[in-house]
């Protein structure tokens, strides 16, 4: 598994940006894939994720509503369309990958049950 983000950026508070990941590894049918997001001097916060067999998805309080995780099994792409950004959603957004069915997420989506990692893409809100 080899996961590779795009789609970072600058954009206005109100604005909205799409990220995309791709898996240039494995086929990603079967795993459980994420988004999370870390700011400087911040914990790693799970964004959303998908379960990508079925398309079950969970988001953070923070973003709900507001943006929303797909896949394309066919293509290797993890997907996360973010609208009504705030300058709070700036951060390092990275993709995730467990090739594994996703936990219930009860306490919310949890990096260490991630095994495999992107190396982000900025997003910034001014």
């Amino acid at each position: 598994v080899q996961l590779v983000e795009s789609g970072g950026g600058s954009v206005q508070a109100g604005g909205s940006l799409s990220l995309s990941c791709v898996d240039s590894g494995y086929s990603i049918s079967g795993v459980c894939m994420a988004w999370f997001r870390q700011s400087p001097g911040k914990e790693r916060e799970g964004v959303a994720r998908i379960w990508m067999n079925s398309g079950s998805t969970k988001y953070a309080d923070s973003v709900k509503g507001r943006f929303t995780i797909s896949r394309d099994n066919t293509n290797n792409r993890l997907y996360l369309q973010m609208t009504s950004l705030k300058p709070e959603d700036s951060a390092l957004y990275l993709c995730a990958a467990k090739p594994a069915p996703c936990p219930p997420d009860l306490g919310g989506i949890v990096a260490l049950y991630y095994n495999y990692w992107g190396r982000g893409t900025q997003v910034t809100v001014s």
